[in-house]
């Protein structure tokens, strides 16, 4: 069995869309989703966002599952515009799966071969954006990949991370973050993003770009996530 994590469902929605013979399960009270590619069986696993769920939902999640191969899916946000946005990332320092043969059904995508960070919260500045590629060497950030590689490696679960760029400097999230997405409730705070809107109108215009840019975005995620589903060798 292929394993594919997502932090939230506004990340996993397009995937789950092709994802053939859907049925929920509920195992270590947690709710995962199965289903089929071609002849893969597949299980989606929400991780949430952020080190502290993430770790408590892996635990549960790995205990007493054999998996071939994990995939650690969603979006990232570019450190500089190298990278735009619907670029693929396949993160190089989180690689433990055998990937032999396996990357030409992804050669006519804009897919990168770099090293990928994990960091407590989403980037805001431009300049925070720059300091961190200047000392990581990293090209883009996310918030569970490296948690999720540590489970795996305790478990012994083969690993690849494919993210998919959501926000670039050029590019940059449409509101502050702590206005998108609140860490402590997992979601995002509807209230609060009303309320900024109300006192910054212009927003409204950059929040309907996003969402169309963060679709397009899902879009070519979730077909890398099938080509590659459909070359693993398990």
């Amino acid at each position: 069995m292929i394993a594919v994590t997502f932090a939230l469902p506004a990340e996993s929605s397009g995937f789950l869309r092709l994802l053939q013979n859907r049925s929920k399960r509920r195992n270590n009270g947690i709710t995962t989703i199965a289903g089929k590619i071609n002849n893969h069986l597949v299980e989606i696993f929400h991780t949430g966002v952020g080190e502290k769920v993430c770790r408590q939902r892996m635990a549960r999640f790995l205990q007493d599952r054999q998996l071939d191969c994990l995939i650690s899916a969603g979006f990232a946000g570019a450190l500089d515009d190298q990278l735009r946005v619907g670029d693929l990332l396949l993160a190089r320092n989180f690689l433990t799966a055998d990937l032999s043969g396996t990357l030409d059904s992804l050669a006519n995508l804009p897919i990168h071969f770099a090293n990928l960070l994990t960091v407590p919260s989403m980037i805001d500045s431009s300049e925070e954006r720059s300091r961190i590629a200047r000392t990581t060497g990293a090209v883009a950030v996310d918030m569970e990949t490296e948690f999720i590689a540590r489970s795996c490696a305790e478990h012994g679960v083969p690993l690849l991370s494919l993210r998919v760029i959501s926000d670039t400097p050029r590019q940059p999230l449409p509101a502050p973050a702590s206005v998108l997405f609140d860490l402590g409730e997992q979601r995002t705070n509807f209230g609060r993003l009303a309320f900024y809107v109300a006192k910054n109108p212009p927003a409204i215009w950059r929040l309907i770009s996003f969402a169309r840019q963060i679709g397009r975005a899902r879009e070519r995620l979730s077909n890398a996530i099938i080509a590659l589903v459909r070359e693993l060798r398990t």
